[in-house]
């Protein structure tokens, strides 16, 4: 299954038509083979071979990164807009980077950290608690999805990703009109045409849901290019891809379930 995260699409680790990690070169010897067979079955972490286990080490290690500069984005605010341009360009470099480097992919962390954390700072000076909410909200969209994915009862496949697909060129389309009507001041709603009363609600919490939903597929899309990762046997190394992977929809989701809360809230 092809995910739209270019942090994985980019990277043949994950790609199912990649071949096995472990290939012989030449034909091995009946002596080899014998010597083979008495050694005692080595484990992924001896081989040097990408592990859940190792991916949810480097993952964790990532978000402290990003939570310890969220901490310094939220008491300076103001830099914020630093930590997104760093981000966004940092981002860049990872996702067109065949081999995963982690002293980018933490540095990667901790722009969004200060980005994140900036915006926070704001969103709660305007709704007291928002934050908390939006973090117990992601928590759970995360941990729902991973249940669901790890018992099998939800699966990426061919159909829901093309339809995700165009959601999110459709999705990035609106948004940037939404921008631009909003830069050139057309309209001065602080969420532009997301505050548009739409079936009763405003048009961004019709808009919140179905992103959200996009992002849990997202991460349905994560979980299933990690586990092809482990099953091809690819090197530790890219467990690093795959936190930097999960790393950015998770970013995506809260600050999607942030502004659906501020939305709501600010019409309440």
């Amino acid at each position: 299954m092809a995910t739209s995260n270019p942090a994985f699409s980019n990277s043949p680790a994950f790609s199912q038509s990649a071949t096995k990690a472990i290939q012989w070169t030449q034909e091995p010897s009946a002596q080899q083979l014998d010597e083979l067979y008495a050694r005692s079955s080595a484990t992924p972490d001896q081989m040097d071979r990408m592990t859940y286990e190792n991916v949810i080490m480097k993952t964790l290690g990532a978000f402290v990164v990003l939570l310890a500069f969220a901490a310094v984005g939220w008491f300076v605010p103001g830099l914020w807009i630093v930590g997104g341009i760093v981000g966004f360009v940092l981002a860049l470099v990872n996702i067109f980077k065949k081999e995963p480097s982690p002293a980018l992919i933490l540095a990667y962390a901790a722009a969004q950290g200060l980005f994140v954390g900036g915006i926070s700072a704001f969103y709660q000076s305007l709704w007291d608690g928002i934050v908390v909410q939006a973090v117990f909200g992601t928590l759970a969209v995360v941990g729902v999805t991973l249940a669901l994915f790890a018992s099998g009862k939800i699966r990426a496949s061919k159909r829901a990703t093309k339809i995700f697909l165009i959601a999110m060129i459709g999705y990035a389309v609106f948004s940037l009109v939404n921008m631009g009507l909003m830069i050139f001041g057309v309209t001065d709603s602080m969420f532009g045409l997301r505050d548009t009363i739409f079936l009763g609600m405003p048009l961004g919490f019709w808009l919140g849901i179905l992103v959200i939903l996009m992002a849990a597929y997202s991460l349905v899309l994560d979980f299933d290019s990690v586990q092809t990762g482990v099953q091809r046997g690819a090197p530790a190394k890219y467990g690093w891809t795959a936190a930097f992977g999960i790393m950015v929809t998770v970013i995506w989701l809260y600050l999607e379930i942030l502004r659906l809360l501020a939305i709501l809230r600010g019409n309440n």
